[in-house]
């Protein structure tokens, strides 16, 4: 077994390697400030998908050890990790009272949020975005005209979906292209000129453009709508 002698509190890198060696698995680590959301893994097409919250950079051998014990075997109890995180519960970041990501449901009846997010993160975004994300609440009553499909909440880290896109008949590659124009407003800062503030910017709309299937996501909506 891989004897863990190292603190990863200068590097994601090595926790990363460390992790690989002791599952024997390739992954893709991500690093958050996500409070609602401290430790998720995900295994796709031979891949294992692990976000986790800052504070396990800190994190001694054993809690690292119950972590790679449970990415190898795919369960497992975890009572060493949740232990740690009640020990740094100081690390979390307090949320508005108005955001409750924990509300957060990212499985439709037809798209899986988090699933899209995760593919955009890793062909885009270089696993960078932290966002939350999850669909919104329904709202019957507004015409299809006046309906948003998308937000990003940049004080709480947040990405909502309007759920009117969760339909059969709505293609995967539009809402790939909503959810990838939401990330990046949270790369991208805002523009401010003479005192007035613009969401899509110059720079926005150049990388909005980055996405493969842009054009064709532009034709379906206007042909269609949501």
């Amino acid at each position: 077994m891989f004897q863990l002698s190292l603190q990863f509190s200068d590097s994601k890198d090595k926790l990363k390697d460390v992790l690989e060696k002791m599952t024997g698995k390739s992954l893709s680590l991500t690093v958050t400030d996500n409070s609602a959301s401290l430790l998720s893994i995900r295994e796709k097409s031979g891949c294992v998908s692990v976000r986790m919250h800052w504070m396990f950079l800190g994190a001694g051998k054993d809690v690292i050890a119950e972590i790679a014990g449970f990415i190898k075997k795919g369960r497992g109890a975890t009572p060493l990790v949740r232990r740690f995180i009640s020990e740094n519960r100081t690390c979390l970041k307090k949320r508005a009272r108005s955001f409750r990501p924990a509300c957060m449901i990212s499985q439709g009846k037809f798209y899986d949020l988090r699933e899209i997010f995760d593919d955009l993160n890793n062909e885009y975004f270089g696993r960078n975005i932290t966002a939350s994300i999850g669909w919104g609440k329904r709202n019957l009553r507004r015409s299809v005209r006046k309906r948003t499909l998308g937000t990003f909440c940049r004080h709480g880290d947040a990405i909502r979906i309007n759920p009117v896109l969760d339909r059969r008949n709505v293609p995967l590659y539009f809402i790939r292209f909503v959810v990838y124009h939401e990330m990046l407003h949270g790369t991208v800062d805002e523009l401010k000129k003479n005192g007035r503030r613009s969401v899509h910017s110059p720079e926005f709309r150049k990388r909005e453009k980055l996405f493969r299937e842009y054009r064709k996501a532009l034709s379906w909506e206007k042909r269609y709508g949501a």
